[in-house]
């Protein structure tokens, strides 16, 4: 496509939003929403997304979805951003236009897992192949991707991803996305933007790419911190592994904007949960909250003062609840709970080793005769009480929630293989529920998930936090609007 053909469709998306017509956008590997609610809520309008994962798309189309149940089977049905066709995508969601008229915003999260140091090893581990991330066809998503930019030709791109994406095999893959873009007439520019600068309770570090046509005549701007924190020890180290092969001239890269000292504190984790249900029927009788399902609701505690985090859960625009919530539900190993009860706030899995240990130590001491450490009593108490991890191998596998700082970063594997985020309140001896996952998030209470628990904590740690997500889109929204707001400008000048 010439310059001047791609500057007329620039011009015609620009014209219309000048109208006070919300951008259209496109997001691509949608997952079940997060980055959608943060575009939602800063005012684009969701005109079609793409997605593969079956229940990551009931759960977008039961969010986002019009009325109707046409509708409703349409947003909810998986596609594959590879073989989709952009003109049956057009059509597929009721659009009165070809591809490149459709949308004004194209974005992405594109699977992170071979690009990401923990996805890498797991594939070096299923595969036996040292090299698998390289092979693996999700490391190549966004050469698809800037295809399907060619395809519909937005004003505006948006891409979300893991920091070690800048280091992938020792590629910069960001940087090579941002020049192909430029070759396409496109300006862009990425960071790294941590989640817990934004008003989310969670340290979540994440790319964003983000590019506008050049005829617009603008560059690409990142969201100003919202929030201060000081972060742990060793996210330099994290940082500089990650920023390895960003060259300090001619680089897209902008450097990381650091938060002001006098702004206020990061959300913590008991600004986040203090006001969700207690659970503790696991403690009674586990076959209660076995048959509880993602979808049953729980009132919220009561006479809990009401942080301003906990509020704008509760009150988000399009998305307010009342006085119940979903998503109570838990992983359970009652071997555990006892565990959980006694780590101190901020204990790792070493420490909850050493606890099982002396609770072992304990129970033998209340035997009438003490089993030896061969016999099989003891092999039975020790199974029944310590857990069988390697204490050397995996310190992070447990951790207990600090109540009173953002959490550490949610993983897809949250329900699945790991107590990485044990609730603080030693009384309710447990993991978090679903909800209290999608309050660290910054899902709003309404944001109801489809499916089972695995399934859900899934779909919440694959997640953009919607406040993040809201913070690059409301900046985003200001760019596009003074743009438009230019153009009216040079054609009553020029009239």
């Amino acid at each position: 496509m010439s310059m001047s053909i791609a500057s007329q469709l620039a011009r015609g998306k620009l014209e219309r939003i000048a109208q006070g017509h919300k951008p259209r956008v496109l997001e691509l590997c949608s997952g079940c929403g997060g980055l959608s609610m943060g575009l939602k809520a800063a005012g684009f309008e969701l005109a079609a997304h793409v997605e593969l994962d079956r229940e990551a798309n009931e759960t977008y189309a039961l969010n986002f979805a019009p009325e109707g149940e046409d509708k409703r089977a349409q947003w909810s049905r998986p596609r594959d951003m590879v073989r989709q066709n952009m003109a049956d995508l057009v059509d597929d969601f009721g659009l009165p236009s070809s591809p490149r008229d459709a949308f004004d915003v194209l974005a992405a999260g594109l699977p992170c897992q071979a690009f990401a140091r923990i996805g890498r090893s797991k594939l070096r581990s299923v595969t036996g192949d040292v090299d698998a991330f390289k092979n693996d066809p999700r490391a190549s998503l966004y050469r698809r991707f800037l295809q399907i930019v060619d395809e519909t030709r937005p004003l505006a791109i948006l891409i979300e991803n893991v920091p070690d994406i800048m280091n992938f095999g020792g590629h910069n893959v960001p940087e090579e996305i941002a020049s192909s873009l430029a070759s396409l007439g496109y300006v862009a520019r990425y960071t790294l933007l941590n989640s817990a600068f934004y008003g989310v309770p969670q340290l979540r570090e994440r790319l964003f790419i983000v590019a506008l046509d050049a005829s617009l005549g603008v560059t690409p701007q990142f969201p100003i911190p919202t929030h201060f924190m000081k972060l742990p020890r060793g996210y330099e180290g994290t940082r500089a592994v990650a920023l390895k092969h960003v060259k300090r001239e001619g680089s897209h890269f902008v450097p990381i904007l650091t938060p002001d000292e006098a702004l206020p504190r990061s959300v913590s984790v008991m600004d986040a949960l203090s006001d969700l249900p207690f659970i503790s029927d696991h403690l009674r009788d586990t076959s209660v909250i076995r048959k509880r399902k993602v979808q049953d609701r729980m009132s919220y505690r009561e006479q809990v003062a009401l942080s301003s985090y906990a509020r704008l859960m509760r009150n988000w625009s399009g998305f307010a609840t009342t006085g119940d919530v979903s998503g109570n539900v838990v992983r359970l190993t009652a071997r555990d709970f006892p565990i959980f009860g006694r780590m101190p706030r901020g204990g790792d899995y070493p420490v909850a080793l050493r606890i099982a240990r002396k609770m072992l130590e304990e129970r033998l001491s209340q035997e009438r005769v003490r089993p030896g450490p061969l016999t099989q009593r003891y092999i039975a108490l020790e199974k029944a009480t310590v857990p069988p991890y390697n204490g050397d191998k995996f310190p992070n596998k447990w951790w207990k929630l600090d109540p009173d700082a953002p959490s550490r970063t949610l993983t897809a594997h949250l329900g699945k293989d790991t107590y990485s985020h044990i609730h603080y309140d030693g009384r309710q001896k447990r993991m978090i529920s679903v909800r209290e996952a999608a309050r660290l998030q910054s899902f709003p209470d309404a944001f109801e998930f489809a499916g089972a628990m695995n399934a859900s904590f899934r779909q919440i740690g694959n997640a953009v936090p919607p406040l993040l997500g809201f913070s690059v889109a409301d900046s985003l929204q200001q760019t596009l609007r003074q743009a438009a707001a230019c153009l009216v400008l040079d054609e009553s000048i020029a009239a």
